[in-house]
């Protein structure tokens, strides 16, 4: 393991665990608080599939939404699957007027018949006098009411304590009444929320500190942030350093605004960094941690969003090495520059080539495509030159890594030509249908020469429903067609992903197009094609994508 986290080593035996930790609960809002991130709305199934992601990762606490809000918060507790976690429920506390028992929207919330029931209530004097419009009392007693009803009908009761921090700096006295009022009326949680986002680390954990001092045990306090500052979860470790014993947070960091606490950080960091692993125990075992890469993923394609290629543990870039320099020294060792082995949270390593790789960089990516070439080679020099002119034309072998074998195979002289494309034309036509509607129909027309014979297919690119999928689809079609003996070997790939950058302005636009494909066998891989027309580019990548399958498949490179 060299130098990466010594938290690391011997952490197998902890799903059991040492008798000395402390239990560190971890409760999940991706349901209810990350469904409030513009553009975000889960459906039934959607939710059921993340609740299960959920407790299959070994989250205490799953908060499923607010049942009456909205329809689909609803239909998901009529329908939540039955979960090791706790499902929890979310609303508000009763409002003044009415009591507990007959306040409508508290009982939407108690029907969806959860163990467990999360209520926001106000913990800053200024929103109970100013947004509430009632007195200070009233909203004590809107708590205590709420929380004793839900003890009353045997439910594990936690108060969201909404703007705690502001509060608790404008008036302190009142932030703990509220809070000291939930914990006497039978609540097994009080969380401290950052509701706004904007407290700082140093405030949170000298203000959590605080609490407990005041005779709030750590053991019932909870902390829920927001990332207005990018601290989400900083403050929230602040407050676990300062005694609270639940921490809160959502998936990719999903959430209102800037979003919560990211639980995709927060798990690794719980445990794998010191002083959190041996120190606590948070009920996730190293092989649920092994999914975690997995699990972020799932929610982005969920989401239909590209994953951020730069998130901590998770990300494609997490483990990403580029400079030549560092490149080097993880050859020698990987923990010169890795702070833990991605294998742990289902990462992986990646040595990109680019125009600033140096031959370490390249002789990996080499051994990873099952090249060895040997140190001092004068082809390493020539495929180091090749990537850059070509990087400097507008393409990028940075993820492209299908692309970048068969570049380097031909420098090496260990490349197929399989077939060679004499020409191509492709047309769309936009037109009105028989029921007046307008449609588009893709058509391509490819000649290619393989072994030594011409070949002419012409393909559209109409699916089953009835719709165009487009010019590359139709050229894709056509030239997979009629490629002889190799035909067969490609009828198994598809395309995945298509992305599109213009890499300069002006009248000097260059087009780069990555296109990912899949196979039968559930390989992917990316390739890249530049031009100044976009079907020309996207033709080459799709060129470079059945070279390279047929080069893996077709029995003639191992």
């Amino acid at each position: 393991m060299g130098k990466q986290d010594s938290s690391v080593i011997g952490n197998s035996y902890r799903k059991g665990w040492g008798m000395s930790k402390e239990r560190l609960y971890l409760y999940d809002t991706t349901l209810r608080d990350g469904q409030q991130t513009q553009g975000v709305q889960f459906s039934t199934a959607e939710k059921k599939q993340i609740t299960q992601a959920l407790d299959d990762l070994g989250i205490d606490y799953i908060e499923g939404g607010w049942p009456g809000a909205n329809p689909t918060d609803s239909a998901f507790f009529d329908e939540a699957p039955k979960t090791r976690a706790t499902m929890t429920a979310f609303g508000m506390t009763k409002r003044a007027g009415r009591s507990a028992e007959n306040d409508d929207v508290l009982a939407a919330v108690m029907n969806a018949g959860t163990s467990a029931v999360c209520l926001v209530g106000k913990a800053h004097d200024y929103h109970v006098t100013a947004a509430l419009g009632i007195s200070l009392e009233e909203n004590l007693e809107n708590i205590r009411a709420s929380i004793t009803h839900l003890v009353s009908q045997g439910r594990e009761a936690l108060y969201d304590a909404e703007h705690f921090f502001d509060g608790y700096k404008a008036n302190p006295d009142y932030a703990l009444a509220a809070c000291r009022t939930a914990l006497e009326a039978g609540a097994r949680w009080v969380v401290l929320c950052d509701t706004n986002g904007g407290a700082m680390p140093s405030d949170v954990h000298r203000i959590v500190a605080e609490v407990i001092a005041a005779g709030i045990p750590g053991e019932n306090l909870g902390i829920h942030t927001h990332n207005d500052t990018e601290n989400a979860v900083a403050c929230s470790l602040a407050a676990i350093e300062a005694g609270a014993r639940q921490v809160q947070g959502t998936l990719n960091g999903l959430g209102e605004r800037c979003g919560n606490a990211n639980l995709t950080t927060l798990i690794p960091t719980l445990l794998l960094k010191q002083p959190y692993a041996d120190q606590f125990d948070i009920g996730v075992s190293q092989e649920a941690l092994a999914g975690l890469t997995k699990l972020s993923r799932m929610l982005d394609d969920i989401l239909n969003r590209v994953p951020s290629k730069q998130a901590p543990y998770v990300g494609a870039s997490a483990f990403a090495h580029k400079a030549g320099l560092h490149a080097s020294a993880i050859l020698k060792d990987p923990s010169t520059y890795e702070h833990i082995a991605p294998e742990l949270v289902g990462n992986a390593r990646i040595i990109p080539m680019s125009n600033q790789a140096g031959q370490s960089n390249l002789r990996k990516r080499l051994m990873d495509a099952g090249l060895e070439v040997a140190k001092g080679d004068p082809a390493l020099a020539r495929i180091l030159e090749r990537i850059k002119e070509r990087e400097a034309e507008g393409y990028s072998y940075d993820t492209a890594q299908a692309s970048f074998e068969l570049l380097a195979r031909e420098e090496l002289g260990q490349s197929t030509a399989f077939f060679e494309v004499k020409r191509y034309k492709v047309t769309v036509e936009r037109r009105k249908n028989k029921y007046n509607r307008m449609i588009s129909l893709s058509e391509a027309v490819v000649v290619v020469k393989v072994d030594g014979e011409k070949r002419l297919s012409v393909s559209e690119s109409m699916d089953e429903t009835g719709s165009d999928r487009g010019p590359v689809n139709a050229l894709a079609k056509a030239l997979a067609k009629d490629l002889g003996r190799y035909s067969s070997i490609i009828n198994d790939m598809h395309l995945v992903d298509f992305k599109v950058r213009i890499t300069q302005g002006g009248t000097e636009a260059v087009t780069r197009v990555i296109i990912d494909s899949e196979d039968g066998q559930g390989r992917r891989w990316s390739t890249v094609g530049v031009s100044a027309n976009i079907i020309d580019a996207s033709f080459e990548a799709l060129l470079d994508a059945m070279r390279w399958k047929l080069m893996r498949d077709s029995g003639e490179l191992k």
